[in-house]
């Protein structure tokens, strides 16, 4: 059994992976990880053989992980994954390949081992990130937006009189002011997938993933494919073949 982590810039998620599949994702929020708390989540599993660990978050956050794998299971192995510049048939298209965010980095190798075909990779989390990758893994670069909880953020930091609400409303021009920020950030956001997307051929597969993938995706005028787990599926592909 392999046990999946991906640390994010506002969750962490996990998986556990053994016979060739993916069991369950499981998400915890950042601000309620404690080691006391991954101890109660994790302490119920069987030893896994390997941990595979992909990390955009903090330092503390990492060692934090870390530190609780080690004190579970001390003979397990630990495989930090990294970007690089060629492996798993991908082929990173970063000038300085270490620069390009590892959980990119393993949508791209997910979508070229599971998919096969050439795509627009769009995963909506704190950031949006846009990725293309050629039919022979070629990476073709990318782009990043910040996501839409940032967006609110931001509208909060920077102004006065508005506020940072999470709740949801009804989609159209809004006659208050929350409801007028949650239809603005997210116009924001699928305006800037439909742009990207209308210069790209028509035929390219369009894969959307992240905490909002659903959502933004619902309001997309084509067809996509929402994979929530494409970042695990990466994980999982590079410790299968790192075992």
């Amino acid at each position: 059994m392999i046990l999946l982590i991906d640390s994010g810039n506002s969750r962490l998620k996990w998986a556990v992976f053994q016979d060739g599949k993916l069991e369950n994702s499981h998400i915890l929020n950042n601000q309620e990880l404690t080691i006391n708390k991954l101890i109660d989540t994790w302490g119920n599993l069987p030893t896994p053989k390997q941990l595979a660990l992909a990390c955009v978050s903090s330092t503390s956050l990492l060692n934090l992980v870390q530190t609780v794998a080690t004190r579970l299971w001390p003979c397990t192995t630990i495989i930090q994954v990294k970007s690089k510049s060629h492996a798993f048939g991908v082929h990173n298209a970063y000038l300085q390949p270490d620069k390009l965010g590892v959980d990119r980095w393993l949508t791209l190798i997910a979508v070229h081992h599971y998919y096969q075909k050439a795509a627009c990779i769009i995963d909506c989390g704190t950031a949006i990130t846009i990725d293309f990758i050629d039919a022979n893994g070629n990476h073709q670069g990318g782009m990043i937006s910040p996501g839409l909880t940032l967006m609110k953020k931001s509208l909060a930091t920077s102004t006065d009189l508005l506020v940072f609400n999470d709740s949801s409303y009804g989609i159209g021009p809004a006659n208050f002011t929350e409801a007028a920020i949650y239809n603005g950030t997210l116009s924001a956001a699928t305006g800037l997938i439909e742009h990207v997307l209308s210069k790209q051929n028509p035929s390219l597969a369009v894969i959307v993933t992240g905490g909002d993938a659903c959502l933004i995706a619902e309001q997309l005028p084509f067809k996509v494919i929402i994979d929530l787990n494409l970042v695990l599926h990466g994980l999982a592909v590079v410790a299968s073949k790192s075992a």
